[in-house]
């Protein structure tokens, strides 16, 4: 393994200059953007479910008990998850048959429709069982479109990297997705820390969601402007065969078991550390709402800088060596660190153990999606990253906020969710060891 010198860190970390430099390939540095932008617009809205999960639970899901209604909170989250799979699948074949344009424009548009319906749902109050109804409505359409977010921009991500440069280009997938969660959290924050709890109840809450209906005009313009890239044009005029789905079903199996190995840890701590957290600090360790967003937040921010510079690093030394020491390190640092929560619970506490996890995290999830995107060829490399992904997605994902809920209130002990992350950090590191040679180190 090469040792991480200077030349490496500046090369990681120069983001915004790789797409400002003098490249000889203009219309690379117009389409990183737009990945970039789109992919942030839409995990705002699909994440901010996730931070006001306490108002939620009180306005929609009133049952006279706190944990229950928080229970059935979460688990309406989760139920976004159960669209992802049929989502991956049909806009993951849209992608792969007719353009990543075509399939990322329809990603924004039904994400800003699901989003609409939240900013703008009755309460229980109002409307009765049809306002938890309506709010199950637009989480599956949610998860609908995000289904086919992550292989589509990951795809055009790669696609339009140069060779030597996948993994960093890649790595915005991922940085784009916990800007997107800052986002949010930044506006939980804010908004906690202006208005009384009657104000957020009232109005207060629907604010971060009728702000993310800017992912409707100004997301779909953004990647209507954009060009396919040349890779996979040329792979689409030379391919005739069988569609992507049975393509990938019936020849790149062993690839979807790895790209689903990979996602398991991914997806757990992201969900836990980075969506779930200030809800777990809320109940659990009685911290202010406020603070526990501010903490979330500048975890996030960590992750936002970090993705870039391990997903550069893994083009100069491979893939699989940070994916398999970083999974080891989450299932070492897991227990620990939710102990410390608990033992000293305060907001200072939590900003060190989300910072901790933040680089952690961030290790893993750099280099991942060009892994994930290098195990197909572009003629199906959508369908495949996307049925990989949000398949473990949906599974282990999707319902950690709703699992860790379950454990704590189970079995009365606060460090219940450590043994999923733990489970999560194990799983992964199998599918690397055992299923491995499928993941190469480079495209």
């Amino acid at each position: 393994m090469k040792n991480l010198d200077a030349a490496t860190v500046a090369d990681a970390t120069s983001a915004f200059g790789t797409l400002t430099s003098n490249e000889p390939h203009d219309a690379t540095r117009r389409m990183i953007p737009a990945a970039v932008i789109g992919n942030t617009l839409e995990w705002f809205d699909f994440a901010v479910y996730g931070f006001f999960a306490i108002t939620i639970s009180k306005l929609f899901f009133p049952t006279g008990d706190e944990t229950s209604s928080l229970l059935l909170t979460v688990a309406t989250f989760g139920v976004g998850f159960v669209m992802r799979p049929i989502g991956a699948v049909i806009l993951g074949a849209l992608g792969d048959t007719h353009g990543r344009k075509a399939a990322l424009s329809t990603t924004i548009l039904l994400m800003a429709l699901g989003t609409a319906m939240i900013g703008l749902a009755p309460t229980y109050a109002d409307a009765g069982l049809w306002a938890p109804a309506w709010i199950v409505l637009a989480r599956l359409i949610q998860g609908f479109s995000a289904g086919g977010e992550v292989g589509g921009a990951t795809a055009f991500l790669v696609e339009h990297a140069p060779k030597d440069r996948k993994g960093y280009f890649a790595s915005w997938q991922q940085a784009s997705q916990a800007g997107a969660l800052l986002l949010g959290s930044l506006f939980g924050a804010t908004l906690t820390g202006v208005l009384s709890p009657q104000q957020l109840e009232a109005w207060g809450w629907r604010i971060p969601f009728l702000f993310g209906l800017v992912i409707g005009p100004v997301g779909w313009y953004i990647r209507a402007k954009t060009r396919e890239p040349a890779t996979f044009e040329r792979a689409k005029a030379a391919n005739q065969q069988a569609s992507p789905l049975r393509q990938v079903m019936g020849s790149y199996r062993k690839e979807i078991v790895a790209g689903f190995g990979v996602t398991i840890v991914w997806t757990v701590c992201t969900y836990f550390f980075l969506v779930y957290m200030p809800t777990y600090a809320v109940r659990t360790l009685k911290l202010p709402q406020s603070a526990s967003l501010w903490a979330n937040g500048a975890g996030l921010l960590v992750l936002v800088v970090l993705a870039p510079v391990f997903g550069g690093l893994s083009d100069r030394i491979g893939r699989r060596p940070l994916l398999v020491g970083f999974a080891a390190a989450i299932l070492v640092l897991a227990y620990p660190a939710l102990w410390l929560l608990t033992a000293f619970p305060s907001a200072a506490t939590l900003t060190a153990v989300l910072i901790v996890f933040a680089v952690l995290i961030a290790g893993f999830t750099g280099p991942a999606p060009a892994a994930m995107a290098e195990l197909y060829p572009p003629q199906v490399r959508s369908t495949g990253l996307s049925i990989a992904y949000n398949f473990a997605v949906t599974i282990f994902g999707g319902f950690a906020p709703f699992i860790a809920t379950a454990l704590i209130a189970r079995t009365g002990s606060p460090l219940a969710p450590a043994w999923y992350v733990m489970f999560a950090a194990a799983a992964s590191l199998v599918a690397l060891l055992v299923g491995g040679s499928a993941l190469r180190s480079k495209a």
